[in-house]
């Protein structure tokens, strides 16, 4: 079986050719043609299994519905029709007020309460809610990608719902602390190396995709996040990933930052096999949401991603303020915070 570990460069170049031609996004077909490129570097036969277990089961991270938010405003008034919500905090927080009807649960025990506790498919739309939006914008990037397409993060999470919440999340996490830190210089990509091998042991992709789901929520989310703080005092001991625009990027990042295209990056392996295996991968985009989402499915690949807590509005909100018309900038503010209820 050792002959079959790596896969020849041709085999290489079909999976990357035809993830890319799963792609959901039609306006997207310059940058996925620039993704689309054979690299002569090992990949590991089950991630390429991977990948396309992944595309046929819809390539959710290439698809218009990717990332999948949901305002407050809208789960508000859409309570008490075929919604479910799903509070991720911690027992404590939940018990000292959440959205009426909403259920208290682990990020560990999604799959098994998905799979026996309730019927997806029967309800319209379910609804993760966290702290402020990001750990459940990671595990519903792991749910799509295990094919339930009626899962929604609600963006800025509980943060949105009311301001006393939001004085404990969002407003608390907004900072300027390291705007004279930023950088404008454009950080080319490493060299090509190669992905993480994921040894499962499995030869199909569909058991593939089973055992690095079950994997993954099991390892939980206390490594999913990491704070502007950590990453500053050493930038460069990171791989930084600036997920957003090229306007964005070149205003202003993060030192040592290297800018992957959203939609041209997850799945292709020409650029993820530019992802250092041997570093903690940092990713970060405007709020984190989108950044949330990339995460998970690195992780599922075998990277050690983290998300930077509250995106670029952790350390540059007052650069974000003064450009936010020129670049749609989404600095978090009061206009964000709704006045709903919740019950204890």
């Amino acid at each position: 079986m050792e002959k079959f570990r790596f896969l020849p460069v041709l085999l290489l170049l079909f999976a990357v050719l035809f993830v890319a031609g799963c792609s959901g996004k039609a306006g997207n077909k310059t940058e996925a043609a620039e993704s689309a490129v054979a690299v002569d570097v090992p990949i590991d036969n089950e991630t390429l299994l991977l990948i396309k277990d992944l595309a046929d089961n819809g390539d959710y991270v290439n698809s218009r519905e990717f990332p999948s938010l949901i305002k407050a405003s809208v789960v508000q008034e859409s309570m008490g029709t075929h919604i479910h919500i799903i509070d991720l905090r911690a027992p404590l927080l939940y018990s000292q007020g959440h959205i009426q009807g909403s259920v208290n649960k682990r990020f560990e025990d999604l799959p098994e309460y998905f799979e026996s506790g309730i019927k997806p498919f029967e309800l319209e739309k379910i609804v993760l809610v966290c702290e402020d939006g990001q750990i459940s914008s990671y595990a519903t990037s792991l749910l799509r990608l295990m094919g339930y397409g009626n899962v929604f993060a609600m963006r800025w999470g509980m943060s949105a719902w009311n301001t006393k919440l939001a004085e404990a999340g969002w407003l608390k996490g907004l900072s300027a602390k390291y705007e004279q830190n930023l950088e404008k210089t454009t950080n080319e990509k490493p060299v090509p190396k190669g992905m993480p091998e994921l040894e499962t042991g499995l030869s199909l992709g569909e058991e593939i995709s089973s055992a690095r789901f079950k994997s993954v929520f099991a390892e939980g989310t206390a490594n999913v996040l990491i704070e502007a703080d950590q990453v500053f005092e050493n930038p460069h001991s990171y791989f930084v990933i600036n997920y957003e625009r090229k306007d964005k990027y070149d205003d202003a990042h993060v030192p040592g930052a290297v800018r992957y295209k959203p939609n041209a990056t997850l799945g292709f392996t020409a650029e993820m096999s530019t992802i250092p295996t041997d570093k903690i991968v940092v990713m970060y985009c405007g709020t984190g949401h989108n950044s949330a989402f990339a995460t998970a499915y690195l992780r599922l690949f075998g990277y050690d991603a983290r998300t930077l807590k509250y995106g670029n509005n952790s350390f540059m909100v007052d650069w974000m303020r003064k450009d936010e018309a020129k670049l749609s900038w989404l600095p978090f503010s009061e206009k964000d915070i709704h006045d709903f209820s919740v019950v204890k």
